[in-house]
């Protein structure tokens, strides 16, 4: 069944209008599905007309429309078509639906803590009608009214504020008007927080076997919920418009979150079991205000199609940043948005796959999926940043309330927006949202200087345009040098142009170290340079500015990953630098960036086991820095559980022996401690099943995956391979543990073979997994760390056959281009 396109969607609201939904769930119809029955009412503007409504059943027992009975098998390709419509019209669909295992409709998952079972609905992108029977498509909102019946002992939550009614019995508050993609419901033997702020219901749920991580962690959750609406209600000036307001923590999620009004659903690994580092813990409040500041953008005015779900990503995406510094009180939010989103967004747009932040083609909705990435999130945040800049905060903040209020209920789309920005500012911004919205790619910016004597003779900063997607992009940024931790100078600048002089600096100290876009007030490529990178190892630790610090951490990685910069030299700064970093964000995605890419990628393998212990020791060297117990102890903990080729010190914390102070009985850390001697073949199968009957639960069962699939032997990747491609009945979060453990670098031999079979496996699996799931999936799966040309004209064949499903196309054409950046890395550097 293909997507809905854009074009049929455009002839359905240009025909009808809905006005009501009636949804009645059957919770209680056993394991494998649930019992649907859907009552649309709707407008024609064409009385005689036809139209189709989307239905993905497992069995439609009838179809009732305007009174007279259509058979069910008159469904085609998912779709019923109603012909003869009326002015005001009718239909009820009665359904049985499957429930899902890939994430995507309603989604059954079992706690293998417990047994309990718990059900969640994701709708995103076109998974509606795997629910009930609707018009599917972002501009054809109406109000929902939602009844469910569930086991007795089961807790309901949904859009609606849920009333029981009777035992198993519940009914959802009528909503106000809503996307079809934005319903949802909860329900299963969930545990509660529950609160009220500022007349606003406030609640938070999760599985019954994490009950004590969420009492643990809702105080601060709930601050963080109540700050963020404050926050949004002193910006937009409209209160929160959608009645009670719910969180749900949730199982096997593929996303971070979703923000489905009144009920956002979050993955539950954000319930942190045991520690949870600083970095961990903003990660979280992060996603609590970007899902808040969605309750307006995104849900209040949602999109007319999918090419402008940038406008709801990237407004949510910025909002968070801001939000969490200035109302929730991290300080160090853009800094953990310059070393963890940005360079997000930044490798996509290294990508053949790149595209502009609004515009980019969606014909259909598989293929706007595709484009739900860093650039429509990450960058488009950048560039209301770089909005603010050009028309001022001020003006900013005001044409987002004339948007909200114009179009509040309704859909909108780019022209409404900048609309709203013009009206506000009084300034064209034509031009400008063709070079930063409409064009894809990003320049690079460098800074030129001539020195004598120790001071700056002459400065000139260059703006290089990307030559398949030129756009004249003015950059309002600064750049700042630093000597021995002195900051020596800084200067603010607007680039408009390819070349501009820079005659404030002229006369200023040299510096050792030279950061353009220092403060990362822009989207660019900054380039290093070379006197810059060559003293980073001792230089970079010593700069108080952690904005800064992050810029050149994630230069750095730009840098190898365009191959202008040698991976050894990011591995000498890493062992140089990285021990002495104060902000846990740094140190986390820093430390990722090396152990999950530079050394297994970039460095050949007879160097990988070396760098690895490169890390290793820089990991002990934070821990012994650490005060105990803290999280930055906890963080350097892990990374040298992950890395360190000391079998032994591995078996006593596996034992529980000479664990750091504060750690003893933290289950994740013990399971890194037996995912890298798996991974060393220093235990079998028989220690995993044993650590796993002690954590008998959802996060140790992934784990033992993880650690199956790592062992060095030929079974044991024989087995974990088929797991992940066979027909087993696995979860989307299953498959993806064991794609995760399955491709060790130090492994290369083993798994070599698996290359050619990816190629092959994984495009196969389409149809038995959802696009969304299939993609995550397909990620990991790909064969990574063999970096030989043979892979990437194994890759060229499979994209020329043309028959990939665009979720497999994408995830191949994306990992394929990062390791077509380590084969050509590895070239010019000689690894």
């Amino acid at each position: 069944m293909a997507s809905l396109t854009r074009v049929e969607a455009e002839a359905r609201s240009a025909l009808i209008d809905v006005t009501a939904y009636d949804v009645s769930l059957n919770l209680d119809a056993g394991e494998k599905t649930f019992g649907s029955t859907s009552t649309v009412r709707f407008t024609s503007r064409e009385p005689g007309a036809s139209t189709f409504i989307d239905v993905k059943a497992v069995e439609v027992h009838s179809i009732t429309f305007n009174g007279r009975e259509i058979d069910p098998s008159a469904v085609r390709d998912q779709r019923v078509v109603l012909e003869d419509l009326k002015a005001e019209n009718e239909v009820t669909v009665v359904a049985t639906m499957a429930y899902s295992k890939d994430g995507q409709g309603l989604h059954r998952a079992v706690d293998s803590a417990d047994g309990r079972h718990y059900v969640y609905g994701h709708l995103f992108l076109d998974a509606a009608p795997r629910v009930f029977a609707c018009f599917d498509q972002p501009d054809l909102k109406a109000p929902y009214d939602v009844r469910v019946q569930a086991p007795s002992d089961w807790l309901v939550v949904g859009n609606g504020a849920a009333t029981q009614t009777s035992e198993g019995q519940w009914t959802l508050a009528t909503t106000p008007p809503l996307a079809t993609y934005f319903v949802t419901v909860c329900a299963g033997p969930y545990v509660s927080v529950k609160a009220e702020h500022d007349g606003i219901p406030l609640g938070i749920h999760a599985r019954a076997s994490l009950r004590e991580a969420l009492e643990r962690d809702a105080e601060q959750m709930m601050t963080v919920t109540k700050q963020s609406l404050d926050y949004y209600h002193s910006l937009f000036g409209i209160r929160y418009p959608f009645g009670e307001y719910h969180q749900v923590f949730v199982p096997e999620f593929n996303a971070g979150a979703m923000e489905n009004p009144g009920c956002v659903t979050l993955r539950d690994p954000y319930l942190f079991r045991d520690g949870a580092t600083h970095e961990e813990v903003l990660t979280r409040t992060n996603t609590i205000a970007h899902e808040c500041a969605h309750m307006w953008f995104g849900d209040l005015v949602t999109m007319k199609w999918w090419d402008d779900l940038w406008l709801n990503e990237s407004f949510a995406e910025y909002m968070a940043h801001r939000t969490t510094f200035e109302g929730c009180g991290f300080d160090d939010a853009w800094i953990d948005s310059s070393v963890a989103r940005k360079a997000w967004g930044y490798a996509a747009e290294r990508m053949p796959s790149t595209h502009p932040v609004a515009g980019s083609p969606a014909p259909d909705g598989d293929t706007a999926l595709q484009n739900f990435d860093g650039i429509s999130y990450a960058k488009g945040a950048a560039t209301l940043r770089q909005l603010i800049a050009y028309i001022g905060d001020e003006a900013f903040l005001a044409g987002v309330r004339d948007h909200l209020t114009t179009h509040s209920y309704g859909n909108a789309d780019l022209a409404d927006f900048l609309g709203a920005m013009e009206r506000a500012s009084g300034k064209d911004l034509g031009a400008w949202a063709d070079a930063w919205l409409r064009t894809a790619q990003l320049d690079t910016i460098e800074l030129d200087l001539e020195t004598g004597d120790g001071v700056i003779a002459g400065a000139s900063l260059r703006r290089t345009r990307p030559k398949d997607h030129p756009a004249d992009r003015p950059h309002s940024l600064d750049v700042a040098g630093w000597s021995g931790g002195e900051e020596v100078f800084r200067v603010e600048a607007v680039l408009d142009r390819d070349d501009m002089t820079l005659p404030d600096l002229v006369g200023a100290p040299a510096a050792r170290v030279v950061v353009p876009n220092a403060a990362d007030l822009t989207w660019a490529t900054v380039i290093l340079d070379p006197a810059t990178v060559e003293a980073l190892p001792t230089e970079l630790a010593q700069i108080p500015d952690g904005q800064a610090r992050a810029v050149v951490w994630t230069a750095l990685v730009d840098g190898v990953c365009l191959g202008t910069v040698d991976p050894r030299q990011m591995l000498r700064v890493f062992e140089g630098a990285w021990a002495l970093e104060t902000h846990e964000s740094i140190l986390s995605r820093m430390a990722i960036q090396m152990v999950g890419r530079i050394i297994p990628q970039f460095l050949p393998a007879a160097e990988q086991e070396a760098a690895t212990q490169v890390v290793a020791r820089a990991a002990a060297t934070l821990l012994e820095r650490a005060e105990p117990g803290s999280t930055t102890a906890l963080l350097a903990a892990r990374y040298l559980a992950r890395t360190t080729d000391d079998v032994e010190l591995l078996r006593r914390w596996a034992a529980g022996e000479g664990v750091p102070e504060g750690l003893a009985g933290d289950n994740d850390l013990r399971w890194l401690v037996l995912r890298n001697l798996a991974g060393r073949g220093a235990i079998g199968e028989a220690e995993i099943d044993a650590a796993l009957e002690r954590d008998n639960t959802m996060q140790g069962g992934l784990q033992a995956l993880y650690a199956k699939a790592a062992r060095p032997t030929a079974e044991a990747k024989a087995w974990a391979w088929e797991q992940i491609t066979g027909d087993h009945d696995r979860s989307n979060y299953e498959m993806v543990w064991l794609a995760q453990g399955f491709w060790q670098a130090g492994q290369l031999d083993l798994v070599r073979p698996y290359a050619e079979r990816y190629f092959t496996d994984v495009p196969a699996m389409a149809g038995r997994v959802g696009e969304d799931a299939l993609n995550n999936v397909a990620k990991p799966a790909f064969p990574s760390v063999v970096v030989e040309p043979a892979t990437l004209e194994l890759l060229e064949q499979t994209l020329a056959g043309g028959t990939l499903t665009p979720a497999v196309h994408r995830a191949m054409v994306d990992t394929g281009s990062q390791l077509r950046e380590a084969v050509t890395s590895r070239a010019t550097w000689g690894a």
